[in-house]
């Protein structure tokens, strides 16, 4: 059924292909714009508002997550699985991508979704395990598995926004972690959609309007840390190099934004090379490409970050040793 599904978005993609094009900055987009899928994003955003947004922080002294960046899944899925074990082994709260998660063949998002499911399935049995397990009704549609992803440049290109959604559902969301009940304080988890190397018209609009500041007007300090994660990078790892960034008035605007919301961490990828920055009080982490094709050795592409229960926030790379057989 799975293989039938995705041979109809496969046929669609074929008639939609032709509305493929180049933006004014050079980044490749395709016929499905960032206003459209801002919109159908927000849609589903607002239907399942608080369905597995709310995280519970800690069991020890501190939780992890871990995020990676442009693994361009094709037929291999070492470096993906790699990643998901990687978390799983480590008992990551959550993990994070930053984009260009899978080249657009239908084939390709059979795998991605296959593998991501397995995952859920292994996730269920370590953290569900007596319901896993005694209870006939329990279903691994009930796990929320906790892999939040943006969508990429490469993720849209021959109209794949089709594929990542029928995944994924929303390019545009928010997820928090409750980090203390007494008095409430929370982590805010930002997903930005920035695959086409701009925010858009509508994108802006829903950040001006607090579209994701539920807990910012409240007249308490509830939100503790702030973490942001888009695909299109900010700086550049070289001023000499070239690479798509967004429009000057949009990266203002975004800088603005992150200290409104005295923001401690942003993540970007897009580029395939590090880049560490720091501006104010925010670090800006620009991760290289997890993909064995784009860096066929074994390297630290992945990063940790570490959170303590008295508010302490640190992040160390991640190594990953798969190659391609």
């Amino acid at each position: 059924m799975k293989t039938t599904h995705y041979i109809l978005l496969g046929a669609v993609l074929l008639v939609l292909s032709a509305c493929d094009k180049v933006s004014p900055i050079g980044v490749l987009v395709s016929g499905t714009g960032v206003e459209d899928r801002v919109k159908m994003s927000n849609a589903y955003y607002q239907g399942h508002k608080g369905e597995g947004s709310m995280l519970s922080g800690y069991e020890g002294d501190e939780y992890t997550f871990l995020v990676g960046a442009d693994s361009h899944l094709t037929t291999d899925d070492g470096r993906m699985r790699e990643m998901l074990q990687i978390a799983l082994d480590n008992n990551d709260l959550l993990i994070a991508h930053l984009g260009d998660i899978a080249d657009t063949k239908a084939e390709y998002y059979i795998i991605l979704e296959d593998l991501i499911d397995e995952y859920r399935e292994k996730y269920a049995k370590k953290y569900y395990a007596e319901q896993y397990l005694n209870d006939e009704k329990f279903s691994l549609d009930q796990v929320r598995y906790p892999f939040y992803p943006v969508v990429g440049n490469h993720d849209i290109t021959h109209n794949g926004w089709a594929l990542w959604s029928n995944i994924f559902h929303s390019s545009f969301y928010d997820v928090y972690v409750l980090v203390n009940l007494d008095p409430p304080q929370l982590d805010h988890f930002i997903f930005l959609d920035s695959a086409s190397g701009t925010l858009g018209r509508e994108q802006v609009r829903l950040l001006e309007e607090g579209v994701l500041n539920d807990y910012y007007d409240t007249g308490e300090k509830i939100i503790r840390h702030t973490f942001v994660f888009s695909h299109t990078n900010i700086f550049r790892p070289r001023s000499v190099e070239f690479a798509s960034t967004f429009p000057r008035e949009e990266m203002f605007f975004l800088l603005n934004k992150f200290s409104e919301w005295e923001t401690d961490m942003v993540f970007l990828g897009h580029v395939h090379k590090w880049d560490y920055q720091k501006v104010g009080d925010t670090e800006y982490l620009t991760l290289d490409s997890m993909c064995e094709a784009n860096n066929p050795q074994p390297g630290d592409y992945l990063v940790r970050v570490h959170v303590k229960k008295d508010g302490t926030i640190s992040w160390e790379k991640v190594r990953m040793n798969y190659t391609k057989k």
